[in-house]
């Protein structure tokens, strides 16, 4: 069984753990099955190092065992990464977490922020129920990248893309059926981040 592709970091124990560069280290090579000993040879690092960072990393939740195996007198163990790769959920902020008291500014970086963030959070809630039930969680993603001649144009396409979707939840929105399940919707624009080396504008 292959590691999960993306897993959220919901703990704040979990995320200290996950920002120190050397266990960032251990969690990309551990991508595929190793021991202390292995990591420890192909990354030039002390044994002991190596599993003092493996045990804080395992504790987390963040790498698994895979299976142990005798060598002489000792028993290795071969761990791997839970995930291939992470993101923190703005939750593990608590109280400085973004929430649901900014203004709703749909032309304010900030909001989009905001909104981006509470769309991490309430995935990983389901992503963790769904887990539990073993059900897949029923999602859309559009993702699509758009050049625009001019800030004219874009604001013209904003302003049909706003249109386009209230008529659709108009359409489809129905607070009376029964059995019915909300959804949330969100469309977001903003400017993409060109290549490393590739000129930019911020606007």
């Amino acid at each position: 069984m292959s590691p999960s592709p993306l897993a959220v970091i919901r703990d704040p124990d979990s995320a200290a753990a996950a920002l120190d560069p050397i266990r960032q280290q251990l969690l990309a090579h551990l991508v595929e099955p190793d021991s202390a000993t292995g990591v420890a040879r192909r990354l030039g690092l002390p044994r002991q190092k190596v599993n003092y960072h493996l045990r804080a990393l395992e504790q987390a939740g963040l790498v698994e065992l895979v299976e142990e195996r005798r060598k002489g007198n000792c028993i290795e163990r071969v761990v791997r990464a839970s995930a291939r790769a992470y993101v923190i959920s703005p939750e593990t902020l608590g109280a400085v977490a973004p929430g649901a008291d900014l203004p709703a500014d749909r032309l304010s970086s900030a909001y989009l922020l905001a909104v981006a963030g509470r769309t991490i959070r309430e995935l990983a809630e389901l992503d963790a129920r769904a887990r539990k039930t073993g059900k897949r969680i029923a999602t859309l993603t559009l993702d699509a990248e758009i050049r625009f001649a001019s800030a004219a144009a874009r604001a013209a396409f904003a302003e049909e893309l706003a249109d386009a979707v209230a008529r659709l939840a108009a359409r489809y929105h129905d607070d009376r059926a029964p059995g019915g399940r909300a959804f949330r919707l969100l469309a977001a624009v903003h400017p993409a981040v060109p290549d490393a080396g590739a000129s930019s504008q911020a606007t």
